[in-house]
């Protein structure tokens, strides 16, 4: 975390000319169970890991807004008085637009002094562990701070996916904003998307000598594009067809109802958010009363469902999974919206070499460009550094 820390600090030095007023950070996120639960205002179950994002801030005494990065060679600039989604485009849409989406929050923006905002990461970028949320976390917590507007954490977690959904055009759920701003070490967030009511699940890993190993497949993903819409459009359709605002209020007991009513396409999408909420449930209840040990059907069952009802994996997330278990994994699947990015593993620690190297054997195999493996621990949410 310090160089990283560092290099932020350093970064806005060079582009800036001076040292910056202050340094938040914020968490990318593994998604353990609940995948295209939240916008259906369902149950997820992720926490924050141990990559984060780093934010080096200064205040101006103007009105303008000037982000640079690691990531991009461009500085993008706006006037506070020009933010609008449309004005918007690019890599700087994720942090403008956080700037943004605080005046839907109350925020009086013609009222706050400008921001000269540096931007540096350790969250891989579209491998699925919300790289982007990161971003949105750390800018929300900033801004907060420097422009003293008083939101709590979980409004901050609101603004993050109001400028993901607005600015940015992803129709995400609120998922990944509030992992990265509510998470705590060795615990998962259990959140409801209808209420946004969270609570902290201990994972109790280091003690059941287990870890959670990471699967980049190296193909990117992008939750702007159309197959994450056009699900989302089915889940939509699916409910309305039913009679139900959204498809939290419909059980496994309205699969059969559901088979009928709908054509087959859009059933496999309503039945994997279905089932994938009851998973959500079933697994904070196993985690409570066995550990984690017990929860590895509850993962594979979530990564076949994604695979053949929602349809959102491909061949390389297939075969890490594939392969992991047969190495030994306890429960694998893919994490994320998927058409890519990672898979986890719930693995011994005694075993991690042994799935690594299987896995990577396989790759070769298949003639699949070389993943990235890596294990992550649960870590804490934003914070001011």
């Amino acid at each position: 975390m310090t160089d990283i820390r560092d290099d932020a600090r350093d970064g806005f030095e060079a582009v800036f000319g001076h040292a910056p007023d202050g340094l938040w950070s914020a968490p990318g996120r593994v998604n353990l169970i609940g995948e295209h639960t939240d916008y259906n205002e369902g149950f997820v179950l992720p926490f924050a890991i141990d990559r984060r994002t780093v934010i080096a801030l200064g205040a101006r005494d103007d009105r303008r807004v000037r982000v640079a990065s690691t990531f991009a060679d461009e500085l993008a600039e706006i006037d506070l008085d020009a933010l609008a989604p449309q004005a918007l485009d690019g890599w700087s849409a994720y942090p403008l637009g956080v700037a943004w989406a605080f005046s839907e929050f109350g925020a009086d923006l013609g009222a706050v002094p400008g921001v000269d905002l540096f931007i540096d990461s350790d969250v891989p970028v579209g491998a699925g562990l919300s790289s982007s949320a990161a971003i949105e976390s750390a800018v929300a917590l900033a801004l907060n701070d420097v422009w003293q507007l008083g939101l709590d954490r979980r409004t901050l977690a609101r603004v993050g996916q109001r400028a993901e959904n607005v600015a940015v055009g992803a129709p995400t759920g609120i998922m990944d904003q509030s992992a990265s701003l509510l998470g705590q070490v060795d615990h998962a967030v259990f959140l409801d998307c209808r209420s946004l009511e969270s609570e902290l699940v201990p994972l109790g890993l280091a003690e059941a000598g287990l870890a959670i190993l990471v699967i980049d497949t190296g193909v990117k993903h992008s939750h702007a594009t159309g197959g994450y819409g056009e699900r989302r459009a089915a889940c939509e359709r699916g409910a309305a067809a039913m009679g139900a605002s959204s498809l939290r209020d419909l059980t496994v007991d309205d699969l059969p109802r559901a088979q009928q009513l709908l054509d087959d396409v859009t059933f496999r999408r309503i039945r994997h958010v279905i089932t994938e909420n009851q998973r959500v449930l079933d697994t904070v209840a196993v985690l409570r009363a066995e550990g984690a040990s017990a929860i590895g059907e509850l993962l594979d069952a979530s990564h076949r469902s994604m695979r053949d009802d929602f349809e959102i994996s491909v061949p390389e997330l297939d075969l890490a999974v594939e392969t992991a278990v047969g190495a030994g994994a306890i429960g694998a699947r893919m994490t994320g919206g998927g058409f890519g990015g990672a898979a986890i593993a719930l693995v011994k620690v005694d075993d991690l070499s042994r799935v690594q190297v299987a896995i990577d054997n396989a790759f070769g195999e298949h003639a699949f460009g070389q993943p990235d493996t890596f294990v992550v621990t649960a870590s804490d949410g934003a914070a001011r550094n």
